[in-house]
């Protein structure tokens, strides 16, 4: 029981839903859209991308030491 409770609070899929979410464009209209939501959707972008390139800073870093 105690179990079920954490792996259920483990599980990533939606945060790979929306990352997915992000780097796509809604052609459906499946998702609410107004000017403030393309602001944080872009600046969501912009913040993946630039963790994705700090993660790659550090491993290079760490395996040519």
């Amino acid at each position: 029981m105690f179990m079920g409770k954490i792996i259920e609070l483990l599980k990533v899929g939606p945060v790979f839903q929306y990352f997915g979410r992000v780097f796509t464009k809604d052609k459906e209209g499946k998702y609410p859209s107004s000017s403030n939501l393309k602001i944080m959707h872009g600046i969501n972008r912009i913040s993946i991308i630039m963790f994705g390139i700090a993660l790659i800073v550090m491993a290079v870093r760490y395996f040519t030491r």
